[in-house]
């Protein structure tokens, strides 16, 4: 097939999870790049949250701020980050309420008495924003290199007498259950698989949630662990998942699932797509082409 798009050098835990739930999902999502002409308003006001919180934590841990600056300067990133974004009024997620839940978050976690301090790195910068982008030992089908894989979390953490990846999560419902859904999610596997082949023997995983609710918010707290043969078994996994990946590319054939992936948390974006006969109208009606660049975790709109 001449006219097949390239396979992307880079991959990452979107990219797989999109993968493994349907080969076909993920293919117009991350090959072909089609996206709804509306953005999920769940990744823009994420973003724009994270973006604060790292703007915060630069100003204190690596420039000296008070704790007030900071929050300050912080909720000032929040704000540009999110911009002019339209939020649907039937989501808690507009720039009022991401604003509220970023204050709620610093008087549940304040820089005062928080046990969890980013790490001090040799470079001398602060364990903020752990981002990398790592060999994964598979050849390139068009390329003269290896994949690679890329990831990025929040930060680098002491925590008692451990060092923890952190990782905050915003989410529409916590519940008894929050807490152990992390045990097996691949994306922090791979977090602890590229810190420790940057020399960093991290003990596990501390992720925080904040919980956006139209009338109050909420807070949870969880860590989870990593033995060394669960990180060789996601290693082991990842590689099948991207042999197949270029099976279908090589094939020009990428699977439905047909199945609970097509209904999942709300629905796949594509269902339309997948009962129309003429799927291209579909998605020349109702999406856009945004190229999602898991480097910079960011979609870049395809030039015209």
């Amino acid at each position: 097939m001449s006219n097949r798009p390239d396979f992307p050098p880079v991959l990452d835990n979107s990219i797989l999870t999109a993968f493994r739930a349907c080969p076909r999902s993920a293919f117009l999502t991350y090959l072909e790049h089609w996206k709804p002409k509306t953005p999920s308003v769940h990744l823009h006001a994420g973003a724009a949250f994270a973006r604060g919180l790292e703007v915060a934590r630069r100003a204190h841990w690596e420039h000296g701020a008070s704790p007030e600056d900071s929050y300050a300067v912080g909720l000032k990133a929040l704000i540009e980050a999110y911009g002019d974004f339209q939020c649907p009024p039937d989501s808690p997620k507009s720039l009022e309420r991401m604003a509220m839940a970023y204050e709620y978050y610093w008087s549940v976690y304040p820089f005062e008495s928080d046990t969890a301090i980013p790490v001090l790195l040799p470079s001398g910068r602060r364990g903020i924003e752990f981002s990398f982008v790592e060999s994964l030992g598979l050849p390139h089908p068009q390329l003269a290199q290896p994949i690679l894989y890329s990831g990025r979390c929040d930060m680098i953490v002491t925590l008692g007498s451990g060092i923890f990846l952190e990782d905050d999560k915003t989410t529409g419902q916590l519940g008894a259950s929050w807490g152990g859904k992390w045990n097996l999610r691949s994306q922090f596997t791979g977090y602890t698989w590229a810190a420790r082949r940057h020399g960093l023997a991290v003990d596990g995983i501390l992720v925080r949630g904040i919980a956006i609710y139209k009338t109050k918010f909420d807070h949870a707290q969880a860590i989870t662990y990593r033995a060394p043969w669960e990180i060789d078994r996601w290693y082991e996994q990842v590689q099948r998942d991207v042999k197949r990946m270029i099976q279908c590319w090589e094939e020009g054939y990428w699977d439905y699932n047909l199945a609970d992936s097509c209904d999942s948390y709300g629905g796949c974006q594509f269902d339309q797509v997948c009962k129309a006969p003429n799927p291209d109208e579909w998605l020349n009606l109702y999406f856009t082409r945004r190229v999602w660049d898991p480097v910079e975790r960011k979609e870049h709109d395809l030039p015209a």
